[in-house]
């Protein structure tokens, strides 16, 4: 193991030996935005209303009242199909206590199929669904990827210098008879179909996390820029490339999308999704460079979502029109 900045990641020449998948769908059940109205005009992409719609055969009327909404977290359903099988994962649970669980009740999903559950980091937009999920799936043993920074009580520092406490990571008595598999280093889930980077080396010089982030450490709160329990996951393709999905992309989704490259040794990258933290004064002097190196990556599809804020997403959609999608609720993304 090599040291970036004081903290683990793999060595620069460690490759893990991802499988390919024949196809993926990503269905979005928690973010920031909901969107039933604006066409897509891609082959891979459509909204899961009309999936929905076409399974139940109950009508517009009916579903239409009964539509999936928007909240300020992240939370998607992804399926990976090789050969014959297919493996299913959700990565992240939104920030509310049901609204992962209602969200997949109005679009008629079973996440029961669910076999294991990656938490990108330990921010409670992130988790904030866990133990209704948990209660649904009903699986004992059932594995959740956490890092053990998740842990340790988070926060935000106010103008004042007070912190402002966010809400207190599950314990392992909580989730049971659900457990958590506490790791660092990336980890092959899935059949080995996919990759959890484990923490992210910052190399980029402009993605410098956030000055405001608090963690509590030996009796007082101390400074969190970095959040290196900060995660993504990476799926490789057949015939296309890497997808990869982040939650927030503390570790910035420039250094998240080349590191997941580098510990695959991927030549591709097809699609870039998920939350790119792009929003808030801090952040969007970051957003030129940013999408600078985007466009570098050339992904076929980038789809932000979450804290990446309107004006990173502009941004995305004016540099990279072609590949852009908006994040949304209710989405579903075949590829």
């Amino acid at each position: 193991m090599i040291s970036v900045n004081g903290k683990c990641c793999s060595k620069p020449d460690e490759v893990f030996p991802l499988k390919e998948v024949d196809s993926v769908e990503i269905v979005s059940l928690v973010d920031n935005c909901v969107d039933f109205l604006s066409t897509i005009e891609r082959k891979e992409v459509y909204q899961v209303r009309k999936w929905v719609k076409e399974r139940k055969g109950d009508g517009w009327m009916r579903e239409h009242f009964r539509l999936p909404v928007a909240e300020h977290g992240f939370s998607v359903l992804v399926r990976v199909f090789r050969g014959d099988g297919f493996h299913s994962i959700l990565f992240d649970a939104g920030g509310s206590s049901d609204g992962v669980v209602a969200n997949a009740d109005r679009m008629g999903l079973d996440l029961s199929e669910i076999e294991s559950i990656v938490l990108s980091h330990g921010h409670y937009d992130h988790f904030g669904g866990l133990l209704a999920v948990l209660r649904v799936v009903n699986k004992a043993g059932l594995p959740i990827v956490v890092h053990e920074d998740m842990f340790k009580a988070r926060g935000i520092a106010e103008p004042d210098g007070t912190v402002r406490k966010h809400l207190d990571f599950p314990t392992d008595d909580q989730v049971k008879p659900a457990r958590y598999v506490r790791i660092k280093q990336p980890h092959l889930l899935a059949g080995d179909t996919i990759l959890i980077t484990g923490e992210i080396p910052r190399k980029t010089d402009f993605e410098k996390g956030f000055s405001q982030h608090r963690v509590f450490v030996d009796g007082k709160w101390q400074p969190d820029p970095h959040v290196w329990d900060d995660r993504a996951i990476a799926i490789n393709i057949k015939q296309k490339g890497l997808v990869v999905i982040s939650g927030c992309a503390h570790s910035g989704i420039v250094n998240t999308a080349l590191y997941a490259k580098q510990i695959t040794a991927a030549n591709d990258v097809f699609a870039i999704m998920g939350g790119f933290h792009l929003a808030g004064k801090e952040f969007e002097p970051r957003i030129v460079p940013t999408v600078k190196e985007l466009k570098l990556l050339n992904p076929q599809l980038i789809l932000p979502s979450h804290c990446t804020g309107w004006r990173g997403t502009y941004a995305i959609a004016q540099a990279m029109p072609d590949a852009f999608i908006l994040g949304s609720v209710g989405n579903l993304y075949r590829f």
